[in-house]
């Protein structure tokens, strides 16, 4: 059997587990209001990532209209604050 290091075991435990889109919700709520800001994070409700689709969840319809703007940029950001690319696709709900 080869050795990991405990990261790259857990790594390899959460791509092929479901617990993956949840966990990269958590990543992504912990960076959101750094790259957001927090106007942005104070009036979204909801993260959450389904088959590299992440979810944005806001009851404020201006923030709706400028997220849906906004998407290519939000993807970006997100993936580069993450290192890796976790996020192809956004819906604004």
């Amino acid at each position: 059997m080869g050795q990991y290091s405990i990261g790259d075991a857990i790594k390899l435990y959460l791509a092929k587990s479901r617990l993956k889109g949840a966990m990269q919700a958590y990543q992504i709520e912990d960076i959101w209001e750094k790259v957001m800001g927090k106007t942005i994070a104070k009036y979204t409700e909801n993260l959450k990532v389904i088959n590299k689709t992440l979810f944005i969840t806001t009851n404020v319809a201006p923030l709706k209209q400028e997220l849906l703007y906004q998407k290519e940029k939000i993807k970006l950001r997100v993936n580069e604050a993450l290192g890796e690319k976790v996020i192809d696709d956004i819906v604004i709900q």
